[in-house]
């Protein structure tokens, strides 16, 4: 299956041409550095490029003080992490060796030659892209989670930073290296902890106050003003985001919880043309991530609007859930759709603690060997039961209807009833939720006998709906009666299909009313719908 970024044990030695070097000695400064140098330290912002002369420089562990990785960088090489590229902060400490002669370019500066040298941005991209992957496949990062299995807070920092690819590591609650970390950070021995850098204890963890540790959660200026405000990060989003930035537009794309959307919740897409062994849904929105912040496209998270106002001039703007706001000339809306929470008692209760709506490699460690539920007859369904079938014991995939033909692609489909592991009950529905501090068993219902069991389960996988996220549109466009935006000539847009009853504001992707839900129209419609944009911004008169 395709990823992104090779191996940076591949890639680490890869060089820049002389032709790179001299544009970066001509924009930079040449720095002179002695031996045990602190270059970078976790949580401070990446504003400059450093490309290495002369002399060595190592990764650090920041409990320590000792070299982190067996490898060293040396001349021809560079300093970085792909976050480089949003303006966000370094995971890893980084020091001098020997003495050291470096140059160092100002991010900006930096950016605008990436942006002249394609050869030179494709070179320090795939580097950065690797250097992430190894971060993530080790599990290596200055973020450290103490008891993810034990601590609902913890986990969900957990499914924040796997679903945003934030790299860190987790700890068992009284494992060894729990009880070093939580001694050199001086708290309780069994006490579930989220620690950043060196000994940064966040107190109350939620994901917006490690997206500000991390430089993903950007402040703006009051009334920052973008040629096009982008909601929703998910395929459709994201594309927008690529194309906007490559015509030129100021754009900001703005997500709830992660970049991704439901596609990054997807294990693997195999009907996505151009990755014939399939792709997981997060590595491809990842690539179109990295592909628009090359273009000098914004992104933060977790960031969600609250409210949008059409002020005098025709611009709009957007009120967020920080009190703060930005002004826009355009809006984009791409925020897809969010399963459905079924009216089942207690489910709120087993939240994050066995009730999950998404099946990616988290939740899979969650339920390992045990019985599982998947509520739901459509691709994603499917696809989370592949997926899980490869851990646990048993998924039981619950389908109110008699079929999924009319609901599931064909191969999927076929997949499914072929496979041992995974049950297939129609005509099912989950009525109660047993456990005490975590789900221990579900209720069945036969909706044609109405005969009902009691099924012993760790989690249960909810699939099913399609709840459109407009309320924020504040009246400001029609919508239908299940709150899909209404587009094209139905909404007085005869010259675009994404237009809506509101100029300046198109919609794009599973929200808008009558697209195909499909991860390759909503990439179609956020590419195809930035030339309206265009337009509408650089209107005449």
């Amino acid at each position: 299956m395709e990823t992104i970024g090779n191996d940076l044990r591949q890639m680490q030695r890869t060089p820049l041409a002389i032709s790179h070097v001299e544009a970066l000695r001509a924009a930079g400064t040449v720095v002179r550095y002695s031996a045990r140098v602190l270059l970078s330290r976790p949580g401070e912002p990446m504003d400059r490029f450093t490309y290495i002369e002369e002399g060595e420089v190592e990764v650090v562990n920041p409990y320590t003080d000792e070299r982190h990785l067996p490898f060293t960088l040396g001349p021809t090489q560079f300093l970085g992490e792909i976050s480089f590229l949003f303006g966000g902060a370094w995971s890893m400490s980084m020091r001098t060796v020997s003495d050291t002669r470096v140059i160092e370019v100002p991010r900006e500066a930096m950016l605008t030659l990436m942006s002249r040298i394609p050869e030179m941005s494709d070179i320090i991209i795939t580097v950065f892209s690797a250097r992430r992957r190894r971060q993530l496949e080790e599990r290596d990062g200055s973020l450290q989670l103490i008891g993810e299995d034990e601590d609902r807070n913890v986990r969900r920092i957990a499914e924040f930073a796997s679903r945003n690819r934030i790299p860190y590591s987790s700890m068992a609650l009284g494992s060894p290296e729990a009880q070093a970390t939580a001694t050199s950070c001086a708290i309780a021995p069994a006490q579930p902890a989220v620690i950043f850098g060196r000994g940064i204890v966040v107190a109350d963890p939620t994901p917006d106050k490690v997206a500000r540790l991390l430089g993903l959660n950007l402040d703006f200026r009051d009334d920052e003003s973008f040629d096009v405000l982008i909601v929703g990060g998910g395929p459709a989003g994201v594309a927008a985001g690529v194309y906007a930035g490559a015509e030129g537009l100021s754009a900001l794309v703005v997500e709830e919880i992660a970049i991704g959307g439901q596609a990054g919740t997807s294990s693997r897409i195999e009907n996505y043309m151009g990755f014939p062994t399939g792709i997981s849904g997060a590595d491809l929105v990842w690539r179109g991530e990295v592909q628009a912040m090359k273009f000098g496209t914004r992104f933060a998270m977790p960031r969600r609007v609250v409210r949008l106002e059409r002020l005098d001039d025709e611009s709009f703007c957007a009120a967020f859930d920080n009190g703060q706001s930005i002004r826009a000339k355009a809006v984009v809306v791409a925020t897809g759709v969010q399963y459905r929470r079924l009216p089942i008692e207690r489910l709120e209760d087993f939240e994050g603690a066995g009730i999950y709506y998404a099946a990616t490699e988290i939740e899979a460690r969650y339920c390992k060997v045990m019985d599982v539920i998947i509520i739901g007859g459509g691709n994603s369904a499917g696809q989370a039961a592949m997926f899980l079938s490869r851990s646990v014991r048993c998924v039981r995939v619950l389908v109110r209807g008699a079929s999924l033909a009319a609901s599931m692609s064909s191969y999927l489909s076929s997949r499914l009833h072929a496979n041992p592991r995974i049950e297939m009950v129609f005509g099912a529905e989950v009525t109660a939720l047993h456990g005490g501090d975590h789900l221990e068993a579900a209720t069945i219902r036969d909706t044609r006998t109405g005969a009902t069991r009691v099924v012993d389960t760790s989690a249960l996988f909810i699939m099913v709906g399609a709840s459109p996220n407009t309320e924020w549109l504040s009246g400001l466009v029609n919508l239908d009666d299940k709150g899909f935006v209404i587009t094209g000539p139905e909404a007085g847009a005869p010259t675009s299909p994404f237009g809506t009853s509101r100029p300046g504001i198109l919609a794009v992707g599973d929200v808008r009313a009558g697209s195909v839900k499909r991860v390759a129209s909503s990439v179609g419609e956020g590419s195809v719908v930035i030339s309206k944009i265009w337009e509408f911004v650089n209107r005449k008169g």
